[in-house]
């Protein structure tokens, strides 16, 4: 009697299993980093203390503020001070596991192309997903407490057009994390680009020659948050942004799959 030769099925093969496992798992690294957990309190801190002030201004003092302008300085505040924590975070992502990158890249059934993917868009969630609930915050906070003249659109473009920035040095910061050997020396070198590149932008001489820099978006959050905003202004600033996270992003990704580990 012939044996009856059972058909196997064929695997199925997840390319993009690898990554999503990366990606998993940075995430929840980084949800447990102190680094991760000393921003969020920080900018929590800052906000709560910076929305006391202003109610105890509006009730002793019958000092009266818009919600336009005071979130606006909430934003700007929290952005000024999150940016040293996003670059540690994305600028130490990739150098400081340069230990046992061989183990987990080379020696496995992940390519260097998907670990990069991973890493850079699991950063990306994390950082913009906590900007994202922390801005809401402070936004509902600021309209609890003085008059309300923030419409539903601006609110939305204001937190895009920051969300795009934070988005841009995130990137980068994976990206420099990619191709530097040292982690602290990578951080170092992008924080002083970082602030020196925005004080550079905020002189007079540079904003006459810049209209659509950040510097000068920033100034302008409280007409945005009032909804008095124009996409042919911001589309330059959103666009340069996306063209500079995407060359940031290719650069690094190609420099890491050629350079030892």
């Amino acid at each position: 009697m012939d044996a009856v030769v059972e058909k196997k099925k064929p695997v199925a093969v997840l390319r993009w299993l690898p990554y999503w496992a990366v990606f998993q798992y940075d995430v929840g690294q980084t949800l447990r980093s102190w680094v991760y957990r000393v921003w969020v309190l920080a900018v929590l801190l800052g906000v709560g203390g910076f929305l006391l002030r202003g109610f105890f201004l509006t009730q002793e003092a019958g000092y009266f503020q818009q919600a336009s302008t005071l979130f606006s300085n909430v934003l700007q505040g929290a952005v000024l001070g999150s940016l040293a924590f996003v670059v540690v975070l994305s600028g130490g992502c990739i150098s400081s596991e340069r230990g046992t990158l061989a183990d987990s890249v080379l020696s496995r059934g992940i390519s260097r192309y998907q670990y990069f993917l991973g890493k850079w868009h699991a950063r990306l969630a994390t950082v913009l997903g906590t900007y994202l609930v922390l801005s809401l915050l402070a936004l509902a906070g600021s309209l609890a407490l003085v008059h309300e003249d923030v419409t539903l659109d601006g609110g939305l473009v204001a937190l895009a057009v920051v969300g795009v920035l934070l988005a841009a040095v995130t990137t980068i910061g994976v990206a420099v994390s990619a191709v530097s050997n040292n982690t602290l020396l990578g951080v170092a070198g992008l924080w002083v680009a970082l602030y020196g590149s925005g004080f550079a932008l905020s002189l007079n001489w540079v904003r006459k020659v810049l209209p659509n820099s950040p510097a000068v978006v920033f100034n302008r959050l409280p007409n945005i948050l009032c909804g008095y905003y124009n996409f042919d202004d911001l589309g330059p600033l959103l666009a340069w942004s996306g063209a500079v996270s995407l060359a940031a992003a290719l650069a690094g990704m190609i420099c890491f799959s050629r350079r030892d580990v």
